[in-house]
């Protein structure tokens, strides 16, 4: 079964870092779509980043430039890289998986930003 595995949120000021980790198993990791989602207290769940099997990258347009996604096919692990954190960053991250018209989530990390 697919099992994703994040870690790597925390406490952070603001203009600070954090790196997100997603450990992936049960699947075709290196043709399978990842992403990273957030989800701010009262608000919908909202993408913020993409990366395909063969590289290709899209992010939300408020961490354009800020954010970093990333894979390692060896480690089967997607990366969120945070820079320049804001507070209203501050939200639970999901690690995605998407596979035709199924998707898979790992459980959260709390990323929070202090002001």
């Amino acid at each position: 079964q697919v099992q994703l595995v994040e870690s790597g949120g925390g406490l952070v000021q603001a203009g600070g870092s954090l790196r997100l980790s997603c450990a992936a198993s049960g699947l075709i990791f290196r043709t399978t779509r990842m992403g990273w989602y957030r989800q701010a207290p009262g608000r919908r769940r909202e993408l913020v980043a993409t990366i395909t099997g063969t590289g290709n990258i899209d992010y939300e347009d408020s961490v354009k430039g800020r954010f970093t996604v990333s894979r390692d096919t060896d480690k089967n692990t997607v990366y969120l890289q945070m820079g320049s954190l804001k507070p209203e960053d501050t939200a639970v991250y999901y690690c995605n998986a998407h596979m035709g018209r199924y998707d898979f989530w790992g459980q959260g990390t709390q990323v929070t930003v202090s002001s």
